[in-house]
């Protein structure tokens, strides 16, 4: 029968979600959900000088934002609790106990400087520091004697000297290390205190995990793990190491580096679900050509095989193309919803009508904090050069502009039922009278309406928007400018 899958994500509590991060969690919850597992939550706080007050919070806040729901942790329990490492504890030296016992780990009662002093032989000989093993022959009596006098200790890991260690990984194949390669790494701190290496495995063989994901840093670690696993007698977890995220091809994301994390996305306008199926293909690739998935298709479509070997690029202008296609798929009364706090921003004027403008908004909004600039304008006519009216495509210059402008004025005056349609209809039949290219006509009147070379939306659209009043008032000005 085969195991139930079971998954974990296991941060430190130190302030914020990295990119990195959010995607292990990411990834850990889609193996859990694709194979109707337990996807746990496991708080790893034993690092006290890192942590941060009310960084739980920041990692319960961030997961439920974006929908990563556990089965099992701190806040809620489950069968194999504590969920918090630091309330584990007890466990930790019984474990190693049983290793020493077993001739897999030994006391070790060197101090500080002498350990300092094999380092400084080791740097001057350039040799790997590594532990020289110096307690790991005591005798019995000695170790016994040691014992009896107090004298501090750690538990060592007692690594094999020869022969190697071969271990699979879904994303990199078959690892082969030299054991005596190894470090007899430290299992108990002097303190009493479990190494994170050691609790990472007792935790996950006590809550019965089945996949571990985490980062490439960890590889070289793995080999010790699983000669944990393998003197313990119990399964080994499949393993998933995933390539880092990187800024470009040599520097890796860093909030050191002022690289966003998950929160400074979401300040900067970003879509939590556009963020979230972003960071699924940072380094992962579905079979198929779709790119925008639900958090719900991405359950149904992950597979271990599309994790990329190669460092993801975190990049900016992607992230922005798959924001702006969830906004386009928004329906018009969410995105007006959304986006009016970031209109009112800039727009103060109680004559305008949001719905229209959010209906102009939509198909060219990448990010709403782009929006207040965009719709600067609106409330009064920002000052402007009328060199703005020259555009080689449409054939303008000030010239053709003023004369377009006059053009115009006495046709938009002599509208009664002022909507987009009529002044559509309007503007075209002069276009056509004209016997002029749209644009000749449309570029200049867009321009003296609303002072900018962008704008979100075209002539018909920002006149309907701002009112008869104020768009003839406007032209006025224009005719005035380049008069």
């Amino acid at each position: 029968m085969e195991k139930r899958v079971r998954t974990r994500f296991a941060p430190s509590p130190t302030g914020y979600m990295h990119i990195g991060n959010l995607r292990t969690a990411l990834y850990t919850y889609l193996i859990a959900r694709k194979n109707g597992g337990d996807f746990i939550l496991r708080i790893e706080d034993t690092d006290q000088e890192r942590y941060v007050e009310g960084a739980v919070d920041v990692i319960y806040n961030t997961l439920r934002l974006t929908g990563l729901n556990w089965d099992e942790g701190p806040d809620i329990g489950g069968p194999v609790g504590p969920y918090v490492q630091s309330q584990r504890m007890g466990m930790f030296k019984e474990y190693a106990l049983k290793l020493i016992e077993s001739g897999d780990a030994y006391y070790c009662f060197c101090d500080k400087e002498r350990l300092d002093e094999v380092r400084k032989i080791q740097d001057a000989s350039h040799i790997a520091p590594m532990y020289d093993r110096h307690c790991r022959n005591l005798s019995k009596e000695e170790i016994q004697e040691k014992l009896n006098s107090g004298i501090p200790y750690v538990i060592r890991q007692k690594m094999p000297l020869d022969g190697t260690t071969t271990f699979h990984d879904e994303v990199y194949g078959d690892i082969t290390v030299e054991n005596a390669t190894l470090d007899d790494q430290i299992l108990i701190k002097t303190d009493g205190m479990p190494t994170y290496n050691f609790a990472n495995v007792v935790d996950d063989h006590t809550m019965g995990i089945t996949h571990v994901v985490r980062g490439n840093e960890y590889l070289s670690s793995t080999p010790k793990y699983n000669l944990l696993y393998k003197a313990f007698g119990w399964d080994v977890p499949i393993y998933i190491h995933c390539s880092p995220v990187m800024k470009d091809q040599t520097t890796k994301l860093s909030k050191r580096n002022g690289d966003a994390s998950f929160e400074d996305l979401l300040a900067k306008g970003y879509l939590k679900d556009a963020v979230v199926n972003f960071i699924a293909l940072l380094g992962w690739a579905s079979k198929g050509e779709q790119e925008i998935f639900s958090l719900e298709e991405l359950a149904q479509e992950f597979d271990i095989s599309g994790i990329s070997k190669s460092p993801a690029i975190f990049d900016p202008i992607k992230l922005k193309a798959i924001n702006a296609e969830y906004i386009r798929r928004m329906s018009a009364e969410d995105f007006c919803k959304y986006i009016t706090p970031y209109i009112k921003q800039t727009v103060k004027r109680d004559d305008i009508d949001f719905k229209m403008l959010a209906s102009v908004l939509q198909p060219r909004t990448e990010l709403f904090t782009d929006v207040p600039e965009q719709v600067d304008f609106i409330d009064a006519l920002p000052e402007y050069d009328t060199a703005m009216y020259y555009h080689k495509k449409m054939k303008t210059n000030e010239e053709t502009s003023l004369e377009a402008l006059k053009a115009v004025l006495p046709v938009l005056e002599n509208l009664s039922d002022w909507n987009a349609e009529n002044i559509h209809a309007a503007l075209f039949k002069l276009i056509a009278d004209l016997g002029v290219k749209n644009g000749w006509l449309l570029w200049p009147l867009r321009t003296a309406i609303s002072g900018k070379q962008f704008t979100p939306g075209g002539a018909v659209e920002l006149c309907d928007i701002l009112g008869k009043q104020d768009s003839l008032a406007r032209i006025r000005k224009g005719i005035e400018k380049l008069s």
